[in-house]
């Protein structure tokens, strides 16, 4: 992430015990390691809920996609079936009225 290399940090420990002083600089040390860890917590956690927020925003999306399709299909079979039905109703008229017709080789 930073590319700090071996040489870079035993810089800054030099530098550290140069400015810290032998007495302090495990203490420093201590305290510096305890702040990075909380902060390697505290990134991990928010990676966490932002993985956890995107998931649950496809998921939401997917769910709106299979919604939007099922209710396509039904609308699309209710259209069917009545054209259906028009169609017999029609094929009924017709013949109904074709019936009704006095024949004329009588």
């Amino acid at each position: 992430m930073f590319d700090v290399g071996f040489s870079e940090l035993l810089m800054v420990g030099l530098v550290a015990l140069l400015v810290l002083g032998p007495e302090k600089l495990p203490r420093a040390a201590r305290l510096a390691g305890l702040w990075v860890g909380k902060a390697r917590s505290v990134l991990a956690v928010a990676k966490a809920e932002i993985k956890q927020e995107l998931a649950a925003e496809e998921m939401r999306q997917l769910m709106q996609q299979n919604i939007a399709g099922e209710v396509q299909k039904a609308l699309d079979d209710t259209r069917s079936a009545v054209d259906d039905i028009n169609f017999n109703i029609q094929a009924a008229t017709e013949t109904d009225q074709h019936d009704d017709k006095p024949s004329s080789a009588g």
